[in-house]
């Protein structure tokens, strides 16, 4: 059973968003995300974003897993929530941010801001998955992108407006990173260190949030590292590369099903062994 964009476990999308590693890149996503002054401003006025930033991923990463593995069904009730939220997250920034002077009108329904935030998921995923798990082919890469195409369309931007090709896509991201638009403000220092580097954890879990820093500050782009003010020698890229390819190699193989995947991917695929029952 197909879910609302038409995808299936043969899909690209529902094959590479199934993989719990890639959410290794949860504060990669979150960091590039505040790195657009205007999608920060959205977050920054209408979110609990200093206790839970990490909530609005979750927020976000629920709609992508509910529209690829979801019924159509569930997949349109969740893409009418997330589009109603969104007609209610609008405002004018109150002082200058990045290139952005004060009184900068921002909206959630932007498809431009759309466009940025849903990028730094697919560039991430991407990413992700083959740091952790495997080898992706060009044809996987570009039907992963195709099928992604569908999921930004369905928040609300424009066909016209969505990068056509995984080519395209990565020439408008290389505009962006290099481009003054995105860049690290105060604000973005804030949320930064403040929640994604230091949410509020119990002590026994510092040390291995500890690591996920480690990758999310790793795998940045370097303008944004450096503006971060995250320190990256050579040996710490040595070490990200080597404990990489173990945790490729060694350990991810290992892992029995259960752990690797998603629940929503796992559920989708009992869904379709019952009907087809």
């Amino acid at each position: 059973m197909a879910g609302a964009g038409g995808f299936t476990p043969e899909s690209p999308i529902w094959r590479i968003s199934r993989e719990w590693a890639l959410m290794l890149g949860g504060g990669r996503a979150l960091l590039l995300q505040a790195a657009h002054p205007l999608a920060l401003a959205g977050v920054m006025e209408h979110s609990d974003y200093e206790r839970d930033v990490w909530g609005r991923l979750r927020s976000t990463m629920t709609y992508v897993w509910g529209v690829v593995y979801g019924t159509p069904e569930e997949a349109e009730r969740m893409g009418r929530r997330v589009r109603a939220i969104h007609k209610t997250v609008h405002g004018t920034i109150p002082r200058a941010m990045g290139p952005f002077p004060a009184g900068t009108p921002y909206s959630a329904e932007d498809p431009e801001l759309l466009l940025w935030v849903h990028s730094t998921l697919v560039d991430t995923a991407v990413l992700m998955y083959r740091t952790y798990v495997g080898p992706l082919s060009p044809d996987e890469v570009e039907g992963f992108w195709q099928d992604h195409r569908k999921l930004v369309e369905f928040i609300g931007v424009p066909q016209s407006q969505i990068p056509e090709t995984y080519a395209d896509f990565r020439a408008y991201w290389r505009t962006m990173i290099d481009s003054d638009v995105i860049c690290v403000t105060p604000e973005a220092m804030v949320l930064a260190r403040a929640t994604v580097m230091r949410p509020p954890l119990p002590v026994v879990l510092r040390p291995a949030w500890e690591a996920v820093n480690f990758v999310s500050a790793g795998f940045l782009p370097a303008k944004l590292r450096r503006d971060y003010g995250f320190t990256w020698t050579p040996a710490h890229r040595a070490l990200l590369a080597g404990s990489a390819e173990s945790v490729k190699r060694l350990v991810v193989p290992l892992l029995p099903d259960l752990a690797r995947a998603l629940p929503a991917a796992r559920r989708a695929e009992q869904r379709d062994l019952a009907l087809a029952a």
